[in-house]
């Protein structure tokens, strides 16, 4: 099965999912498309028993597609711009300190204490003889929360504003630090010699490289936008400059060897804040919303499909099932740690809403993203670590369909039993950053 064959089943199924969905469970849109897209997963690989071909189809479909490119190459960059366009940046300043730092220290924190809990788990307590290295990479990319996921669930809840801030802030730029210290860790894996000798020094100067340089090419390319459409009056000529910006912007970014995710938030908020302002008419600003949010929706509808489907051409063993039960609660708990710690700290000298905590530790969602990397991860390691990199894929799917069914089903009443609800959870309500 060619690409353009496995993406019209990809859109096929999505809309088909979305409508039963919308008809039926009423689930938030990206819940119950993965919900849908496992569940007949699950149907395939049973039918497959009885069936070969059946099976062999859909894992065909899915080998055709790369999700790792998918994702990290394509999508992502169109997500991130879709979602920043809509969060006030002027709310966002004011939380500036605490997203900063739950974005940088918190998602390094809970990198190595993933990596180190992980490493007992496996090695101490069920005899799986892997690499500490190995855990660390995993601690890496299971951190970042998913910001495609996060700003999925968000536009269900009524959370108080200041703690929207926070959730929506983190999301969209700890995934950019996260890939940082995930190739930092693969140089001293020696998976990866694209960076050099790795030491504190290069691990610098990569963060300076591709966090700090990919937000400094995200202002430039994004001011540069703002000024084109400043000075044309056409919706179709400005939302074409729009595509523009978030295509031609990630790619290049990309072949400078700077951080695309991080250059598309900040675009975005720069063309969702002043642009929209300062540089449209309402005439395009309604326009240009209608075209990102059917973006959003789409690619959003694809994605979770996808992720769905994936556990199709995972190694499922037993072993390896209760490695990734067994990581969940290790994953919440560095990240209660990791945000908790610094909120704390914080805390004797500014005051947080009411269960930030325990709200930032339970919406803190991971997703795609997570299954890129660790999809990525596979594709470096040497052949003779089958069984580790199967091990690793599915204690990430593992940790990514709890995060996303039960943690995200349960967060909305979460927010209503800690009394935080605030504007009735109206589904059509756009995501704001607050102060």
């Amino acid at each position: 099965m060619d690409l353009l064959q496995s993406l019209a089943a990809l859109i096929t199924l999505a809309a088909i999912f979305n409508y039963l969905n919308h008809r039926y469970l009423k689930m938030p849109t990206t819940i119950g498309i993965m919900a849908m897209a496992l569940a007949l997963s699950l149907v395939i690989m049973a039918a497959g028993m009885v069936f070969p071909g059946m099976a062999t189809g859909a894992e065909e479909m899915l080998s055709g597609i790369d999700f790792n490119k998918t994702l990290m190459h394509g999508m992502l960059g169109l997500l991130l711009f879709a979602g920043a366009l809509h969060v006030d940046l002027g709310d966002l300043t004011k939380q500036k300190t605490v997203v900063g730092i739950l974005a940088t220290v918190g998602v390094t924190a809970s990198t190595f204490m993933v990596g180190g809990m992980t490493w007992v788990l496996l090695v101490k307590l069920m005899g799986i003889d892997i690499p500490f290295i190995y855990c660390l990479l995993f601690g890496a990319l299971i951190s970042p929360t998913d910001p495609i996921a996060v700003l999925g669930i968000l536009k269900t809840l009524g959370a108080p504003r200041p703690l929207a801030t926070k959730i929506t802030g983190e999301s969209l730029f700890n995934d950019g630090v996260g890939v940082v210290v995930f190739i930092a860790l693969l140089g001293v894996a020696g998976l990866d010699a694209s960076h050099g000798e790795v030491g504190p020094g290069s691990v610098a100067l990569l963060f300076a490289q591709e966090a700090l340089g990919g937000a400094i090419f995200g202002l430039i390319i994004g001011y540069g936008a703002f000024l084109l459409l400043r000075s044309v009056d056409d919706y179709q000529v400005e939302i074409l400059i729009s595509l523009a910006l978030v295509m031609g912007g990630y790619t290049f970014a990309q072949a400078l060897h700077l951080s695309g995710p991080i250059a598309m938030v900040v675009a975005g908020l720069l063309i969702g804040n002043q642009g929209r302002a300062l540089a449209m008419s309402s005439s395009t600003r309604e326009h240009l919303d209608t075209f990102w949010e059917l973006i959003d929706e789409i690619l959003n509808a694809i994605l979770f499909v996808l992720i769905g489907l994936e556990v199709l051409i995972l190694e499922l063993r037993g072993q390896h099932l209760l490695a990734g039960v067994l990581a969940i609660p290790i994953t919440l708990l560095a990240r209660f740690i990791a945000v908790g710690t610094p909120i704390a700290l914080m805390g004797v000298r500014r005051r947080f809403t009411e269960h930030a905590i325990k709200m930032l530790t339970w919406g803190g969602l991971r997703g795609g993203i997570s299954v890129a990397l660790a999809l990525w991860l596979g594709e470096l390691m040497p052949p003779e670590m089958a069984t580790t990199r199967d091990l690793l894929l599915v204690m990430t799917y593992v940790v990514v369909c709890f995060s996303i069914l039960v943690q995200g089903l349960t967060i909305g009443p979460l927010v209503g039993r800690l009394g935080l609800r605030q504007d009735g959870g109206n589904p059509d309500a756009p995501i704001q950053a607050s102060s």
